[in-house]
This record gives C-alpha cells, structure tokens and sequence, in this order.
C-alpha cells in the first residue's frame, strides 16, 4: 500500500514538472535602455482593507497610501489561494489552485531549532518567475518568509531561481519575530536572540515581566529591510528582481515597543493572553496597529532609497498580500475593518479571505492616482514580469497585467478566474462576469451545493442566488472538470473521487 502510494505521487510529480515549463532561452536583444527593476512586496495576512487608501481608519499607513496616488490602486485583485504556502508557490509559477503542485500549508518538522524542517518542498524541475528572469539577464533575490523548502531540498531558494535568499525557510519559525537564527542562502545566520517557545501561554495573571520574555532584541523585520538593501545597492548597475515577502502583520503580535507606545491610549483595549495561539502581548490592538505601520515604514524606506540611488524611475514596484487577515493570536478584524466588510477571513475562498490590496508604482510607465476595477490574479504576475522583463512568458495560468498597469492596450479576456482549496473542508471558487459561485465543505460531501453571489449587487456575499441560475451552476461543474489536475498528496484531493 505505502510502495503503490509512492508510485503514484512519484507518477503525479513527473507529469507536474513534464506539464510546467521549460524556461525559454534568452534572446540576443540589441543595445537598448537597461531592463527595468521588478520588486514585488508581499504583506503576510494583510486584510483588504487594512490600508488609509483602502478605507482603513484606525491604522496609519502613509507610505503605501501616498504609493497608491502615485501609482495604481487595484480594486478586485485576488491571491491564488488564501493560506501562505501555496500563496506564494501560485503567485512564482503562474499556476492557480486546480494546477498548483504545492496546494495547502504541508507542514514538516516543528517549531524548536533542532526540529525545523519547513514545508512541501518545489520539485526539481519546477520553473519559477526567477529561475526566467535570471535567464533573461536579472539578478535575482529574495528576502522574508519562504515555505516552499528547507536546506538541503529540491525547494530552497538557490535552487529556484534566486541568486540570494535572505530570511525564513521555514514558515514555523516565521511565528516569531525574535527568532534565533535566520538564512541566508543556504547558511544559518546567528540573530542576538534567545530561544522563545512563541506558543507558551503566560501564567494566569501575567506580569510585565512576563510579557518580556517574548521579547528580543534583533528584529526580524529589521534584519530583512537591511538585506533587502543590500541587495538593491549590490545590484544597481543590472536589472534586478527583489521579491519581499515580509513576515508583517502575520502573528505573533511582536513589534518595537517603540512602535506600539504610537498607538498605545488610542484603543479600548485589554491584554491578549495567548488563548487563541501564538504570543501574549498586553497591547493586542495597538500592536497590531503599529505591525502594519511598521511594514508601511519599510516600504517607504525602500522607496527613498531607490531615488537615493537614482533607481527610481527605472524600477517598478509593487505590493499585495498573499491572503486575507487572520483569525488568531489576538488580532480583531472586526475592530479594525480588516475586510472592508467583506464576507470571510484567512483560509476561506469568500471574497474577505482571498481578495487583497495590490498597488503599484513605476515613474513615467504608470500614470499617477489611476484606479483599476480589473478583475486579476496573483498568478497573473508571472506573465506580467515576463513581459516587464521583455522575455516569452512560460505556459502559465495567468495573463500579462502589463497593459493595465501602464495605460499602453488592453489586458487579453478571459472567461473566469479559479480557485481551488483544500484545507477548512475543501473549497471552490470561480470568479465571473459579475458573479462568484462558491462551494464549501466538499470533503464531507463532494456534491455540496454552489453558493452563488452576484458581486454587481451583493459584493459581501450575503444573498445565495444560485436557485435562480441552474444554467449558470451546470457551466460550474464544467469548469472545475477542466481546471483541476490531479492533487500531489492525498490530503490535498477532494475534487476528483477517483483518488482514495
């Protein structure tokens, strides 16, 4: 039994990879302006609208506001799938849910130091955005939250398509903001941190020392934003591609005390005691708070130091989160608007856990203050920088935004967007014209009903129109017969009932 379910994965991973692509060769180009730079921002668990320019209220985020008046500001941008590991593996291979080889969070390992063993690796073979634009003359980097492989795997960023890595491999350790190690490359980088067990709940009636003892003194964050420069200075005489998955506001809530004293009295708020996962903390709302002020802070740096180095007008950059906000460890998305009213959270495929702030910025190629009621997708991404880059595009599951984002055509039509998710009961999306039917719960029952909305009128999700469009509901069942491949683990199958 366990021989025949290695043969199988074994047979599912080769037709993957076969089925991916093969990284086109780069093309002799005449002397010309250099490639643009490509930096690609991505917040961890951001909410929709958790930004000012996305109608949040509470929390100040001037950087990336004054990003959007500057840039474009998308409306009806989604990630591929709402948890972080198969987030980030569709967003680098331009693969949506249904063709995705990495489809939840397949933990491996735990979290003590000597247990670290990071997720579901990338298969050998696997053609990332970076492994193409490293083909095409780009240095490539990468620095924050990883997932998709430790040392020593076919995953691990090096072996992927970036030149340097720089942060967490593993998205465990990525729970603490005090860690005592992070990566680079593939060496353990030392941080002036003692070991702290993020998940430990503080006694009953916790004092502030308490509270101290989830607290260090390198910053994770801070590391990463001091890298991540590094890179960008290192590599300014060649086009570069910086992808940032920053850990913020992902929890634990862990931040500068500095930073939450901003917020502190703003708030009626009472100490999070750990009851819901990872770290206390006596400033649950300000925290959090000055999280996401924070993570504005380091894309304003970033910002600055691109004109510092006259990079500016030649590097493009964009920021987007690779799910909605969390439901855990102290954070209230309702207090904070998290959604912008928005049905859902994190984990769920309604419009509040997969539909995410995506901004841009490119001076001269994207006309300031512009606003696009596009309907897009993180896997669109990988056609996008392909065509930024100049280079073919692999077969992809996406479209190139490149039009969009400059004002220079039209973006190519397509039918629907699809999302397919395997954790919280199985999940079903499909986005269209003006409609999103849903389907939940599938792993108890594969037949579950489609839950349709139409967004045109109900983009909370409120009202299940589905009864009053059985024609629209037989195309559904049509579609996910055509999108879905077979899913690389067992766990991750609940679609096709040929699989046990």
């Amino acid at each position: 039994m366990v021989k025949s379910r290695k043969s199988c994965l074994l047979k599912i991973l080769s037709l993957w990879v076969l089925s991916a692509w093969t990284v086109p060769a780069a093309s002799g180009q005449p002397a010309q302006k250099r490639k643009p730079n490509i930096i690609y921002i991505y917040a961890d668990d951001l909410g929709y609208g958790e930004l000012g320019v996305y109608g949040q209220k509470k929390i100040r985020t001037p950087h990336l506001d004054k990003m959007a008046a500057e840039g474009i500001r998308f409306t009806r941008h989604y990630t591929s799938t709402p948890v972080c590991a198969p987030a980030r593996c569709m967003l680098l291979t331009g693969r949506h849910g249904g063709h995705s080889f990495i489809r939840g969070n397949y933990e491996l390992g735990g979290f003590k130091d000597e247990e670290e063993g990071g997720q579901m690796p990338l298969p050998e073979g696997t053609v990332t955005i970076a492994a193409v634009l490293k083909q095409a003359g780009y240095a490539t980097g990468a620095v924050g939250k990883w997932g998709l492989g430790m040392t020593g795997s076919s995953g691990h960023p090096n072996r992927q398509g970036f030149d340097y890595f720089y942060g967490y491999l593993d998205q465990k350790q990525a729970h603490n903001y005090y860690p005592t190690h992070l990566w680079e490359n593939e060496k353990w980088d030392p941080l002036n941190n003692s070991f702290i067990e993020v998940h430990r709940k503080p006694p009953v009636n916790p004092t502030d020392k308490d509270y101290e003892y989830y607290k260090g003194k390198d910053y994770a964050i801070d590391k990463m934003a001091e890298k991540a420069r590094q890179f960008i200075s290192g590599h300014a005489g060649k086009p570069f591609f910086l992808y940032l998955p920053f850990t913020i506001p992902h929890v634990s809530l862990q931040v500068h005390d500095s930073e939450v004293q901003k917020y502190i009295g703003q708030f009626d708020e009472s100490p999070y005691l750990g009851d819901k996962g990872y770290s206390p903390t006596k400033y649950p709302y300000s925290t959090y708070a000055a999280m996401i002020s924070y993570l504005d802070k380091q894309v304003g740096d970033i910002m600055a130091y691109l004109k510092q180095l006259g990079l500016d007008e030649n590097t493009i950059v964009m920021f987007s989160s690779d799910n909605g906000p969390t439901f855990n460890g102290g954070t209230d998305k309702e207090f904070f608007n998290s959604t912008a009213g928005l049905k859902g959270a994190k984990a769920q495929v309604y419009e509040g856990g997969i539909r995410v702030p995506f901004l841009a910025r490119w001076p001269g190629r994207i006309a300031p203050g512009k606003v696009s009621s596009l309907v897009s997708a993180q896997f669109d991404m990988f056609a996008t920088f392909c065509e930024i880059a100049g280079v073919p595009a692999p077969k992809n599951d996406g479209i190139s935004l490149l039009p969009e984002l400059t004002g220079s055509g039209r973006v190519p039509s397509r039918e629907y967007l699809y999302f397919e998710f395997p954790e919280r009961g199985g999940q079903l999306a499909i986005r269209f014209d003006r409609f999103k039917a849903v389907k939940v719960n599938m792993k108890e029952n594969r037949n579950a009903p489609w839950e349709l909305y139409d967004l045109g009128e109900d983009e909370n999700e409120t009202k299940n129109i589905a009864s009053l469009h059985p024609d629209l509901v037989k195309k559904l069942d049509e579609i996910v017969k055509k999108e879905h491949w077979p899913a690389t683990i067992r766990e991750w199958e609940f679609v096709d009932p040929k699989i046990k």
